[in-house]
């Protein structure tokens, strides 16, 4: 299988560069820039990237790599930070700029015969994001483009299997970017393009089996798309060895459990039920604080899940839903780079745990997960599942939780998703949902006065959860929901939307 490298000098679109090898059916990896070279060179990459990076090579502890990384004879494409890198590497000269270059520049082809824009035209806009820029290229180098401004946009040293870029072939505002990586990996690396979801099922059912030998393996499963899909794939590899654990903390959307159990059984996992929610609400009764929330959910939950877990002999696995952002933000950083979060399903284990984990799904991406769930049959109401937070209705319940309020919230849940859902927007947002305020405010009903609390509608659309904008929800869907929330639910008077983006806000209130 072909394999590109990509060194992460921390751009935020380096993940969006992996993404689009892996459209063009190339395998792909990220890895930091200060890894071992001797783990790069295991890797057997047919080409390696060099990532943008917010950090100006100048700088004393700025990312680098080492010579004898051009040495692997492999082609090399350093993309914006990376191509700069390169060129200093090669003695050429980097000078900073009097202002950043940020957004859409013309370049112009100096060189129409270049391998690297072959069927591209002799113009076109392209995506910058940098400060500083190269004043002069290395001995022996070529320049490919150029702005209108004079700066070069692209070179190469042919001879040594070199090529830099100084804007972002994977964004979407740069016109022609596919084709450039598409010239990289098939006409200068040679890959077949011959990776795709299908045979990687295949190969991950093998490793499965070879790493698990006749070993029992444990799931907690969430009722996602992650955790059921590592579920499914697992279960397809080693059969009835599978034990899944359900643990439901009293905080899940209204008649959750039920759904997910039967899904589950249509799927033929073997499931163990726990239910658990008068511990877990025992354990909020008089909390206020987010953070103090999430911290007894996850300690409570790990208690859960060990107790239960106890009872299956012969274990020696723990299944995770784990996907690659997960494992990049979480740890793989390096040298000078700092950790964006200790995400639950890779930092979050207990020290004296005894299992080692298991995490086919550690080289995708949430799109590619979906799609593995397909192809493994997994029913499209899990497949689609809008992203569900790890403490559930407990960060969507403002202030002290109560059975009597989180019956409330899940009531004025299940009617925005079922009037949602009548519209088209509905299968466009990220997440919609209702949110249970910690306010009362005074209303009327019939002739009487009210003082009730308040309930809010959020939905939004993204791409990744990283940022987000508020959805226009249809008037009508407004309408509709408000009414019935008002008129059918004991303690709610007024009905607001949240019209805030990611960010200034974020996606959840807490």
């Amino acid at each position: 299988m072909d394999n590109i490298i990509i060194l992460d000098c921390g751009s935020q679109f380096t993940q969006l560069i992996a993404r689009r090898i892996r459209e063009l059916k190339v395998h792909s990896e990220i890895i930091p820039w200060d890894v071992c070279i001797d783990d790069i060179r295991q890797r057997k990459p047919r080409g390696i990237i060099i990532s943008g990076g917010p950090q100006s090579v100048m700088d004393e502890d700025s990312p680098t790599v080492p010579m004898e990384l051009f040495e692997f004879g492999v082609p090399i494409l350093g993309v914006c930070y990376g191509m700069q890198l390169i060129a200093k590497l090669f003695g050429g000269q980097i000078e900073s700029g009097s202002s950043r270059e940020y957004g859409r520049t013309a370049i112009s082809l100096k060189d129409l015969n270049s391998l690297l824009f072959k069927s591209a035209p002799g113009t076109f806009e392209v995506w910058m994001s940098h400060g500083d820029h190269i004043a002069k290229l290395p001995d022996g180098a070529l320049l490919l483009a150029e702005t209108d401004g004079g700066v070069p946009a692209a070179f190469a040293i042919e001879e040594k299997g070199i090529w830099g870029l100084q804007f972002h072939p994977e964004v979407a505002h740069t016109q022609n970017g596919i084709t450039i990586l598409s010239n990289f990996l098939f006409n200068i690396c040679g890959c077949t393009g011959d990776w795709d979801l299908g045979s990687w099922i295949d190969m991950m059912v093998k490793d499965v089996q070879q790493k698990t030998e006749n070993a029992r393996v444990i799931c907690g499963l969430s009722g996602g798309v992650d955790s059921t899909v590592a579920a499914v794939l697992t279960s397809k590899a080693i059969g009835d060895r599978l034990e899944c654990i359900f643990v439901n903390n009293g905080l899940l959307r209204h008649r959750e459990a039920e759904r997910v159990l039967e899904k589950y059984k249509q799927l033929d996992l073997n499931v163990h039920y726990v239910d658990a929610s008068n511990r877990f609400l025992d354990a909020l009764k008089g909390v206020i604080d987010p953070e103090q929330k999430r911290k007894i959910i996850g300690e409570t939950f790990i208690r859960v899940f060990e107790a239960e877990a106890a009872k299956i002999h012969n274990a020696e696995w723990l299944l995770q839903g784990t996907l690659y952002p997960d494992v990049i933000e979480s740890g793989h950083k390096g040298k000078g780079a700092s950790v964006i979060k200790s995400h639950h399903n890779v930092g979050g284990l207990p020290e004296d745990m005894k299992l080692k984990v298991l995490e086919p799904l550690r080289d995708l991406f949430k799109d590619e997960v979906r799609t593995i769930g397909a192809l493994l049959g997994v029913p499209e109401e899990i497949v689609n599942r809008q992203p569900f937070p790890g403490p559930g209705l407990a960060v969507r319940c403002l202030g002290e939780i109560s059975r009597d309020r989180l019956d409330t919230l899940r009531a004025a849940d299940e009617i925005f998703r079922e009037e949602f859902s009548k519209s088209e927007t509905y299968f466009t947002v990220w997440q919609s949902f209702c949110v249970l305020l910690p306010i009362k405010t005074v209303g009327v009903m019939g002739d009487s006065r009210t003082y009730a609390e308040v309930v809010a509608l959020r939905a939004v659309e993204s791409s990744d959860g990283m940022t987000a904008d508020w959805v226009r929800v249809p008037y009508d869907v407004l309408d509709r929901t408000a009414r019935r929330i008002c008129n059918s639910i004991k303690g709610i008077n007024r009905v607001v939307l949240d019209v805030t983006s990611k960010p200034p806000s974020t996606i959840e209130w807490e």
